[in-house]
């Protein structure tokens, strides 16, 4: 049973006939990686209010789990709670997007010059794994999916720079930052894995400032495009991290 309900709760929702209580980890880390799933893949946007009671049926569960996972994922940027409103999914202003993407940049390509010094065999043979699965569900354009692995290859490359402040860092800025970024995740997933491989080919390679630089302006091209999508007025007077070097499109880093 829990294999079977392990499977089919990645969709999103528990089946009809199971309840979260029945898979055998605490009720509130389930709980709080299905609504951590579904903001990231784009089900909960920005801005949408998670009640308690509604999520407690969804889930099948008590208030309790919920109102745990809604104060851990408060406390790690995805969710906001204020009075009287109860807890949203957190949203962003077009400076605090510009200036989450400047750092996160930043940091990755710290990372990605990390890892092409290090070179370590076996992380490279995971990215290798991920990268291959990522671009054979790129077609599909499962959100989901597609959030899940962009996540796994990111993790794997902050592992294989060796760096655990670094990749502690990064992961929970890679999560608020994929609010912004999720639902570009199916619409430009190719272009996305494509510039994956790029990263990863300077870091087996060795070529610590090729690697740093792709990671760089992935994640830069994807912050540009969100904000000319989105808030075209912000591009007026960015840097030159978020001008026309930064241009060109980009998936979600």
């Amino acid at each position: 049973m829990r294999e079977r309900a392990a499977s089919e709760i990645e969709t999103g929702r528990p089946p009809a006939d199971l309840a979260l209580g029945d898979l055998h980890s605490p009720l509130r880390d389930l709980v709080t990686e299905q609504i951590r799933d579904a903001i990231l893949s784009g089900r909960y946007r920005p801005g949408a209010r998670l009640i308690e009671e509604r999520l407690a049926e969804d889930f099948r569960v008590s208030r309790n789990p919920v109102r745990e996972a809604l104060r851990a994922l408060a406390s790690q940027g995805l969710v906001q709670v204020t009075p009287r409103r109860g807890a949203t999914v957190a949203g962003f202003s077009p400076e605090e997007v510009q200036e989450m993407i400047e750092v996160r940049a930043t940091l990755e390509g710290m990372n990605a010059k990390l890892a092409a010094r290090r070179r370590d065999p076996g992380m490279i043979e995971a990215l290798r794994r991920v990268l291959a699965e990522g671009r054979a569900r790129a077609p599909a354009g499962i959100a989901a999916e597609l959030v899940r692995l962009n996540g796994r290859f990111h993790d794997l490359l902050a592992a294989a720079g060796h760096n655990r402040i670094l990749a502690d860092l990064m992961r929970s800025l890679r999560e608020r930052t994929n609010l912004v970024f999720a639902p570009m995740s199916a619409r430009l997933a190719a272009q996305n894995w494509e510039e994956h491989a790029a990263i990863l080919e300077a870091v087996i390679a060795g070529d610590a400032e090729l690697a740093a630089a792709r990671a760089e302006q992935h994640v830069l091209r994807a912050g540009t495009r969100h904000l000319a999508d989105e808030h075209p007025e912000a591009l007026r007077g960015a840097g030159d991290g978020m001008g026309k070097d930064a241009a060109g499109g980009g998936g979600a880093p």
